[in-house]
């Protein structure tokens, strides 16, 4: 499954299994940024990304955490 920026759930799922020891309270948008950018299966357009999606990434990152 290829993975956009909306799929904000599944990144932040992807994120959680590979950072397990991250808390994403703390991450940065710019590691953020680069960390889902990096994700294997992530294809979209590295510009279309704004801080409203990062926000809703760590939003839900955290609360997966949960």
């Amino acid at each position: 499954m290829k993975l956009r920026w909306n799929d904000t759930l599944d990144i932040a799922i992807a994120l959680s299994e590979i950072y397990t020891d991250v808390d994403p309270h703390y991450v940065n948008f710019v590691d953020l940024r680069d960390w889902v950018i990096a994700l294997e299966d992530f294809d979209d357009d590295p510009a279309r990304c704004g801080e409203k999606i990062l926000e809703a990434i760590q939003m839900a990152w955290i609360e997966e955490m949960d």
